[in-house]
């Protein structure tokens, strides 16, 4: 396994790094698709693959490119027109994109995944084996959600969080997050006297800077987004840099652009990342003292016993939230059984479960593999 990237220097000569670009930066003045821009981002990328580096291009703008030719005038307010907007823009979007890189003689793939993609281990080991294979056979992955198909409930929420969970499914050597700011700076830009953040090397470095949560009117990001994916990528070993989508030249080369975000941790399972952060809970199961202790200090699987009640309606298989009776949430995990299920087993012993099922070892309500721990957070 490659160590992460001493600094910002590296990235010259990285062999693989995920880029990620915003709606913002894909769109024009009356909300369209900007060719010009565009066209830019695909030529810097097409020298870097054809220099022999791999790049995968997570890239929003599917709904954005659909506004004008569908005359809708602004961004879709519901899910359905959303949705709809998506399945029109997302093949013009993929026409640019092929076209342009096409001009420097590559070819590009289309990858659409939704969260469920990255939660069901099956589905995530396909995602990685056919994106593996995209790059061997010399194709650029373009990766989007799948927004015409996801709904709230199985969102990314955002391409940032997306791609974070990309680099770490591909093992990239570093994620370039490309926006219309260019860089961190220790309060809002439009402020004087503010000043770009050039380093971070740990989260406390972000104590005491103001940012805001809400992206552009085309884009669903900001910030605070930004923020978050690079958290994410850099606890788990992954550095990465935030910079302008007209910077991406001089980021790629290692210059002195943006805001590099050091690695903190180490690579970690992939499915326990997924579990961490691919997931939206679809109920939460409440523990005793006990079982806090067990799941969050003893590293132990959930048993019947330790359920102290079940909030939420879900099936087998689905992603839960373990919280102590104070509402703090300790784990997340997948849940061996039905909220039905629990409901009628919770407190239970296991001995008193094999008596009343007959089976020899009960499975527990959520297996040590299946759980991931969670920095404690309410309701």
């Amino acid at each position: 396994m490659n160590l992460p990237l001493a600094n910002r220097a590296g990235l010259a000569s990285a062999p693989r790094v995920v880029v990620k670009v915003g709606s913002s930066s894909l769109t024009d003045a009356d909300g369209g698709l900007d060719l010009a821009a565009l066209r830019h981002l695909v030529q810097v990328l097409a020298a870097r693959r054809a220099r022999g580096q791999q790049v995968v291009l997570v890239s929003s703008g599917a709904i954005a490119a659909a506004i004008i030719p569908l005359g809708l005038g602004g961004k879709p307010r519901d899910l359905a027109t959303a949705q709809a907007a998506a399945s029109v823009g997302q093949g013009l979007l993929m026409a640019r994109y092929t076209e342009a890189f096409a001009g420097h003689g590559q070819r590009v793939g289309q990858v659409l995944l939704t969260a469920e993609d990255l939660i069901r281990r099956q589905h995530h080991v396909n995602a990685q084996r056919a994106l593996e294979r995209l790059l061997a056979l010399g194709v650029v992955p373009i990766v989007n959600e799948n927004d015409a198909v996801a709904t709230d409930e199985i969102r990314f929420g955002d391409n940032d969080r997306l791609a974070a969970l990309v680099s770490h499914l591909l093992r990239a050597d570093a994620l370039v997050l490309l926006t219309d700011v260019d860089g961190l700076y220790d309060g809002p830009p439009e402020r004087p006297g503010t000043r770009r953040i050039p380093l971070v090397t740990s989260p406390e470095g972000l104590a005491g800077v103001e940012v805001t949560g809400r992206g552009s009117a085309i884009g669903t990001g900001g910030m605070v987004t930004k923020l978050d994916a690079a958290s994410i990528a850099t606890a788990s070993g992954i550095p990465t840099i935030l910079t302008a989508a007209g910077d991406v030249a001089a980021a790629l080369a290692g210059d002195d652009v943006g805001t590099w975000f050091a690695a903190t941790g180490r690579r970690k399972s992939t499915r326990r990342l997924w579990l961490a952060h691919a997931t939206r809970s679809h109920g939460r199961v409440v523990l005793d003292d006990g079982a806090v202790r067990a799941v969050a200090q003893d590293k132990r699987s959930l048993l019947a016993a330790g359920v102290a009640d079940v909030e939420g309606e879900f099936e087998a298989g689905d992603p839960v939230e373990l919280v102590g009776t104070d509402g703090q949430v300790v784990a997340r995990g997948l849940v061996a059984y039905s909220s039905a299920e629990v409901r009628a087993m919770k407190g239970k012993t296991s001995a008193r479960l094999r008596a009343e099922s007959g089976q020899d070892h009960p499975r527990p309500v959520v297996h040590r593999d299946d759980l991931v721990e969670v920095v404690g957070r309410r309701r």
